[in-house]
């Protein structure tokens, strides 16, 4: 009498674990249609550094036009960032707080700057700002010039990237629960005490999300920059400007300024998620 092989047997959370094989075949399928697009995305900043050397990248550091575009990119994102920080937090924390048609309008008016072409925002800080625009004509009988100037360059980029900052404070703001305020107020916390130690606190890694957005937008700003600061080197040529002027004149600072942005938006980005994935795991 043959005695027939033994079976291995499946329990029923075995069985589930095995994929069925129309479900292999989706997932390879998957893997295949997010390989086009991750290329799409990862080749043409490669290329940039495949057409570099570190000696043409420390030639054009060593350019004074290069380094003035580059310490004034710094300093207004920089800047842009701390005034966001200071008149969007309260704007972001009117827009949680206040819920009604019109904070609604208000939030869409306040997101409009980031969707608007950067073009038709440079042209309406001129209308606003400039020499006969609304502001203007006032600011110039006090003596106060902005067009072509480094406060043009903080307000255009101050237009187009703080809206990023209040849309996530708004929502970091919005995702505390409410009975948690109530019971500090039960408490007898006053709103200044609520704010700084409950809002604040529990809210803080959407307000620093915000503020890297922000400061990463700004850098990179270039379309309203160019309408309504000008391309003046060591004055008003942000690193985008330059970068485009460059395409003009010097192909190879152009190269060595958008990788320096690649490199610079990169390790802000990494900076972040390090820091929140590790406040998450904590």
């Amino acid at each position: 009498m043959t005695t027939l092989p033994a079976t291995k047997v499946l329990s029923p959370t075995q069985v589930e674990r095995v994929p069925p094989l129309w479900s292999q075949w989706v997932q390879h399928l998957w893997k295949v249609l997010a390989l086009p697009l991750l290329l799409f995305l990862l080749l043409p900043i490669g290329s940039i550094f495949f057409h570099l050397t570190p000696t043409e990248i420390w030639r054009t550091l060593q350019a004074p036009q290069a380094l003035q575009a580059l310490s004034l990119s710094l300093a207004t994102a920089t800047t842009t960032t701390g005034l966001t920080l200071f008149v969007g937090t309260p704007l972001a924390y009117l827009i949680y707080h206040r819920r009604s048609p019109l904070t609604r309008i208000i939030e869409t008016l306040i997101e409009l700057p980031s969707v608007l072409p950067p073009s038709v925002a440079g042209v309406a800080l001129l209308l606003t700002f400039g020499r006969n625009g609304w502001l203007g004509q006032s600011l110039s009988l006090l003596g106060i010039q902005i067009p072509f100037t480094p406060i043009a360059v903080v307000l255009a980029q101050l237009f187009i990237a703080s809206p990023l900052y209040v849309k996530s404070a708004a929502l970091g703001f919005a995702s505390i629960d409410c009975e948690i305020r109530k019971a500090a107020a039960l408490d007898g916390a006053n709103r200044w005490q609520i704010l700084r130690y409950i809002v604040f606190p529990l809210s803080w890694q959407a307000i620093l999300s915000g503020l890297v957005l922000t400061w990463a937008r700004a850098i990179g700003e270039f379309g309203a920059t160019i309408l309504f600061a000008g391309n003046l080197p060591g004055r008003t040529q942000t690193m985008p400007v330059a970068i485009y002027i460059g395409f003009e004149t010097s192909l190879e600072t152009a190269l060595t300024l958008s990788a320096i942005l690649v490199l610079i938006s990169f390790g802000i980005l990494v900076l972040l998620k390090s820091i929140l994935h590790a406040s998450t795991s904590d």
